[in-house]
């Protein structure tokens, strides 16, 4: 089979590998589609973090490793104890692996694994080939009729779903989303299709500003040249935002959102920040804001997702492209150079 394979930073190759074939407890997928993440970017741009140089403590698996993690296909093959009702199935697969041993996975809390892993970035394979097998557990079916371009993007759309349920708050009060790239559109779609209306999206680039406006966005602001403050007072009745989702992974979309919240609102990390910046706590307490983290996803949040995607709720229309695997670098340049929103690769 064809797959793309990291080597090291600015290093992955198209190669020729064997097949695999599904162990006990495995599932064999002829994968379709696998949507390029912003953290494939970093890793072949910057340095290899998600993808370990050392043995994995939970897979044992080091580059070179087969990238992808963010895609769909067909069930071709099981292994033994696993439903043969499956071969044939569309699915999305949700690709993280957890100890079930750890503190955080003895608490239930399986998405921050202190060991977590993830097919196509520190598993035994990835979605950038043409098969892949994986643990059936990871395998969520998809309806006949929900296409396979949409059962990609269910990974980074359950990113979305599971931060807007780290806050609690009214559909009546206003979120604010900083950047509207794949994350912050897929958080517009969660927040759409959980019934809240007050959405107001932070960004700086027309060509994004454009693409969310398009899926339907009607509070689109540009924060260098119109005031946040004003608008989120505007749009909230004075009352400040309930809660500010930062996707952009800057220092800005944290230290300006402060100011933008209401009494105990709250601030989710979603995106992963690359540099420090200074930031004083103290800002934090004249209003009692908080400020969390959201990584990953549960189950729950793929199925939901899933279902929200089958009555409607999300659509792929002008911000996702297609290339196959021999343009994949070619992808990577689109995507850092901002010529793109969303790549899914044709398998």
């Amino acid at each position: 089979m064809r797959a793309a394979r990291y080597h090291a930073v600015r290093d992955v190759r198209i190669e020729e590998l064997p097949d695999p074939a599904p162990e006990a407890g495995q599932v064999l997928v002829k994968v379709a589609h696998n949507g390029i993440c912003g953290s494939d970017l970093h890793e072949y741009y910057s340095a290899p973090t998600f993808i370990p140089t050392q043995p994995h403590p939970l897979t044992g698996v080091s580059a070179p490793v087969v990238l992808g993690h963010e895609f769909c296909g067909m069930v071709v093959e099981v292994g033994d104890g696993v439903d043969t009702d499956l071969v044939g199935q569309n699915a999305a697969v949700r690709p993280s692996y957890s100890c079930g041993e750890c503190a955080s996975c003895r608490r239930g809390l399986r998405n921050i694994c202190s060991k977590l892993a993830f097919h196509g970035l520190s598993g035994p394979g990835g979605g950038l080939s043409e098969l892949t097998a994986l643990p059936a557990d990871m395998i969520h079916p998809l309806p006949a009729s929900l296409p396979l371009d949409l059962g990609a993007l269910v990974e980074p759309m359950a990113v979305g779903h599971a931060a807007i349920r780290r806050v609690e708050f009214a559909p009546d009060d206003l979120a604010v989303i900083v950047g509207a790239g794949p994350i912050g559109i897929g958080l517009w779609f969660a927040l759409k299709a959980a019934g809240h209306q007050r959405i107001l999206v932070s960004e700086t680039s027309a060509e994004r500003q454009a693409a969310i406006t398009a899926l339907g966005a009607e509070h689109v602001v540009d924060p260098r040249s119109t005031s946040l403050l004003d608008t989120v007072a505007d749009l909230s009745d004075g009352v400040g935002a309930a809660a500010v989702f930062d996707a952009a992974g800057v220092g800005a979309a944290i230290t300006d959102s402060v100011p933008i919240l209401g009494p105990r609102g709250s601030i989710v990390v979603v995106g992963i920040h690359e540099k420090p910046f200074d930031f004083n706590p103290t800002s934090l307490l004249l209003h009692e804001v908080a400020v969390m983290g959201s990584l990953i996803y549960s189950p729950q949040d793929y199925d939901e997702v899933i279902a929200n995607m089958v009555d409607g709720h999300y659509n792929t229309e002008g911000w996702v492209d297609h290339i196959p695997l021999d343009d994949l670098l070619d992808g990577y340049e689109d995507l850092r150079a901002g010529r793109k929103m969303k790549i899914l690769v044709d398998l």
